[in-house]
C-alpha cells in the first residue's frame, strides 16, 4: 500500500484491491475507535431525566449499578458493565440489552459482555412472574459459564438500584476504568 494512497478509485466494493481494502478498514478503524467514547458517553448523558416512572433516572441508575459493583470490589470489566449496560434504553428500549452488547462487546471481557447482552433477560427473574410472564426464562442460559455472574449482576448491583437515597460514586470515578476499556482493540470485527 502507498503511503500517498487517502481514497479508493473503486466505485463497487468487489472491484477494490487489497491495498483498498486495507485502507478503508484501517481509516473507519481509527476514525471509530477516537470518536466512539464520545459516543457511548453520549448515550449515558442522554439517559438523564428519563426516570420513566422510576424514582431516579436511568443515568442515577447506572452510576448506582456501576458504584454497588465497585464497592462490592468487582473487575474493571464489570464495573464498566455496570456504568454502560443501559446505554441502549433510548434507542432501543425492547432490546436495549442487545443494542449495547454490540456496542461494548467488542472491548469488554467475554464474561462481561454476556452480562451486558443478558442483563435485560436476567433482570426479568426479579419481575417478570408480576407481569404474568415466566421469571426463569434465563434458565435457557442455565449451562452458560456467566449464568451465575449474570444473575449475580442483576440481583446485588442492578434491580437494586433505583434507589434516590444511595450514595452513588461519580461519574470521574469510573472513567479511567471506561478509558481503558475503549483503549483496547475491540477482540471482534467484521
Amino acid at each position: 500500500m502507498t503511503e500517498t494512497l487517502r481514497t479508493v478509485t473503486f466505485t463497487s466494493m468487489d472491484e477494490a484491491t487489497d491495498e483498498e481494502i486495507a485502507l478503508i478498514m484501517g481509516q473507519a478503524g481509527v476514525i471509530l475507535h477516537s470518536h466512539l467514547l464520545d459516543e457511548v458517553l453520549g448515550l449515558l448523558e442522554g439517559l438523564k431525566g428519563d426516570q420513566l416512572g422510576y424514582q431516579v433516572d436511568r443515568y442515577e441508575h447506572s452510576l448506582q449499578t456501576a458504584s454497588r459493583a465497585y464497592r462490592d470490589g468487582a473487575r474493571a470489566d464489570l464495573i464498566v458493565a455496570g456504568v454502560l449496560h443501559d446505554i441502549g434504553e433510548r434507542l432501543a428500549p425492547a432490546n436495549h440489552s442487545e443494542f449495547a452488547a454490540a456496542v461494548l462487546q467488542p472491548y469488554l471481557d467475554e464474561e462481561a459482555g454476556f452480562v451486558v447482552r443478558h442483563h435485560g433477560l436476567f433482570q426479568g427473574y426479579h419481575y417478570f412472574h408480576k407481569m404474568g410472564r415466566d421469571r426463569n426464562a434465563r434458565d435457557q442460559y442455565r449451562d452458560s459459564p456467566y449464568f451465575n455472574a449474570t444473575a449475580h449482576f442483576c440481583a446485588e448491583w442492578d434491580q437494586r438500584s433505583f434507589d434516590p437515597g444511595y450514595d452513588s460514586l461519580p461519574l470521574e470515578t469510573f472513567m479511567p476504568m471506561i478509558e481503558e476499556v475503549f483503549d483496547r482493540p475491540p477482540n471482534s470485527g467484521f
